[in-house]
């Protein structure tokens, strides 16, 4: 039997030739196509239409790719499996960033939280002290003392990695050791005499201090706008003294004094310029400086006040062994452990965000040491420790805008 197109029955169209892959009854004029059986092979009726096997296989697409086609189709599937493994592997790196972003700013969220609430209760607990067993330098040897014990724990432990330091570096370290001696012995004499709220208010008066010293020994000249933000530093300062319940000279000039020498300490280190190994961190730094404080501060407790910490003295004086001794090795234990926290802190950001997190920092302070103590604050010397703060606070955003010295 002859297939239709081999005996005419179905005549080319004048526009295009007939299409076998589109079979439409306008395409050619009639009204219904005459197809092949569903069964019949088109190789059978290709060659009694005058054409080839390859040549229908080419029409219907059935053309065995070559060589340069086949390798120009692997090359476009692996472009695009490259490019989705690519794709996939960026945005798990990106969540990966993300997630680690959020637990930087919690850890760091946390540390903020320790070093406040560390201050708040060594403050509460030394001053609960001080005030039954008025012998500031026993307590703050023994608080020394418990820092020696906590650093030397830590590098037995391995927490803290050994320092290899060298006796020209130790050397070095000892003026700064012994201005953090008598700054921190200072202050507690402060914190025995007066409030603790009016303790950290004149001590909000260190960006003066440290403004006076750098300049003299430094030769660092302040700009303008820094100068002009110690006024109302200075400014708080007085009027909170001048309106203070509990003022005393000897807690004023102590606090005073305690300014000076911890100033003196940042100018120290910056003027002998201590060489830090890698691992001499400023953890490990401190912890040198406390252990030498200990041993400095020993001999003058012995020659002054002597050992008063003994069970035989606090019962003699009346005192309960229990709580001044809980409470001492506490205080103790936070002193130490906020200016570890504060070092941590000081590592994860820039000296202004610390120096804005200091300031905040002596706010809470002041405020729950105020209402823990139910101290009494007038009206004016809230505004004078209100004025204060925000001093300091400018302060430590003008410093920040500091022109840079040029350079050659």
């Amino acid at each position: 039997m002859q297939s239709a197109a081999a005996i005419g029955l179905l005549r080319p169209c004048r526009a295009a030739p007939c299409q076998l892959s589109n079979p439409s009854p306008r395409s050619c004029g009639v009204g219904q196509p005459l197809l092949p059986p569903r069964g019949l092979r088109l190789s059978a009726v290709a060659p009694r239409a005058g054409f080839s096997a390859a040549a229908a296989t080419r029409r219907i697409g059935l053309v065995p790719a070559s060589p340069e086609q086949e390798e120009r189709r692997q090359r476009g599937a692996r472009d695009v499996a490259v490019a989705a493994t690519t794709a996939a592997k960026a945005a798990g790196e990106a969540g990966g960033e993300e997630g680690g972003g959020l637990v930087k700013t919690l850890q760091l969220g946390a540390l903020f939280g320790l070093w406040y609430l560390f201050n708040i209760y060594f403050n509460i607990y030394n001053k609960q002290v001080l005030k039954v067993f008025p012998y500031p330098i026993n307590i703050t040897n023994v608080q020394f003392a418990v820092g020696t014990v906590i650093a030397l724990f830590m590098w037995i432990t391995g927490i803290l990695k050994r320092p290899k330091i060298s006796g020209a570096q130790l050397a070095a370290i000892l003026p700064l050791a012994m201005v953090h001696t008598m700054g921190n012995l200072f202050t507690n004499m402060s914190l025995g005499k007066v409030a603790v709220s009016f303790t950290h208010t004149i001590k909000a008066m260190e960006p003066f201090f440290s403004v006076l010293l750098s300049a003299l020994f430094l030769g660092e000249m302040p700009t303008p706008f820094v100068v002009l933000s110690l006024v109302p530093i200075v400014g708080g300062v007085a009027l909170a003294s001048l309106t203070e319940a509990s003022f005393n000279w000897a807690g004023f000039w102590s606090a005073m004094a305690s300014n000076v020498t911890f100033q003196s300490r940042n100018v120290l280190s910056k003027k002998l310029m201590v060489k830090k190994e890698e691992s001499l961190d400023n953890i490990n730094l401190f912890s040198i400086i406390t252990v030498m404080s200990f041993f400095l501060l020993a001999p003058v407790t012995l020659l002054t006040e002597g050992v008063k910490v003994t069970p035989t003295v606090l019962q003699s004086a009346g005192l309960n062994l229990k709580q001044i001794y809980t409470r001492s090795l506490l205080a103790a234990f936070c002193f130490h452990a906020y200016q570890q926290v504060s070092y941590m802190i000081l590592a994860r950001v820039s000296p202004v965000t610390h120096s804005v997190g200091n300031c905040v920092k002596r706010v809470v302070v002041i405020v729950t040491s105020v209402l823990f103590f139910r101290t009494p604050v007038s009206p004016i010397n809230s505004l004078g420790t209100g004025i204060a703060l925000a001093g300091v606070f400018l302060y430590s955003q003008l410093k920040r805008l500091k022109p840079k010295p040029k350079t050659a």
